[in-house]
């Protein structure tokens, strides 16, 4: 792995997922998000009211893992759709595994983002903005990019792009782009390497092991 990829890699979910907390501010907030809302809209207002409540959390801020991870289940994965994410990062081993071998790879995957991702959170400051940028794609496609800039006091912003898809429990969040690296890409070229190695039985082990399951 490259040290390009090493270092981007942390912030993927993250910013894929926007950034969370547990403040009754944002619960308030989020059962105002329209997920069947234009994909442009829909993204902004979960970011942002996600953000927002990191903000007002300080065991968020201190970057816990273990309260980061419990807000990513309860506030990130429903507009996550993990399942798709998980399949197209398979490839076509996805269709060579048994329908148990997929739901566990499911939950494999999902633990090792979390846990490897919650990382991203100690980079949130009070001064940490996400900018929505202009959305110029057809709005009444099924399946679409929106792209965004992450900004931090004294460092570049980070252009993160997000694939969204509408299901029919709306807009549902898929893969992402941060600096030109796509999250599905990524894992796809790490699973057939694992897979090749020791089967699909020996990715979902190793996908457990990176997690602490």
């Amino acid at each position: 792995m490259n040290p390009l990829t090493r270092m981007i890699r942390p912030l993927m979910l993250g910013l894929a997922i926007g950034l969370l907390g547990l403040s009754a501010t944002a619960a308030r907030a989020a059962q105002a998000i329209d997920a069947h809302a234009a994909p442009d809209v829909f993204l902004d207002a979960v970011a942002n009211t996600m953000l927002d409540a990191v903000k007002a959390d300080p065991d968020a801020l201190k970057g816990d893992v273990g309260a980061i991870s419990s807000l990513v289940r309860q506030y990130a994965l429903p507009y996550v759709d993990i399942n798709k994410t998980t399949r197209l990062a398979a490839g076509r081993y996805w269709r060579q595994a048994s329908k148990p071998q997929q739901d566990d790879l499911v939950k494999a995957f999902t633990g090792t983002l979390i846990r490897t991702y919650s990382g991203a959170f100690t980079r949130v400051t009070p001064a940490t903005r996400i900018t929505l940028q202009p959305f110029r794609q057809d709005p009444g496609a099924d399946d679409v990019v929106v792209r965004t800039l992450v900004s931090q006091p004294n460092s570049a912003d980070i252009g993160v792009d997000y694939r969204l898809e509408k299901t029919p429990d709306g807009w549902k969040v898929y893969d992402l782009n941060v600096e030109g690296i796509w999250l599905i890409q990524n894992y796809r070229n790490q699973f057939s390497q694992e897979i090749g190695r020791s089967g699909i039985d020996g990715l979902i082990q190793a996908l457990n092991t990176k997690s602490g399951q």
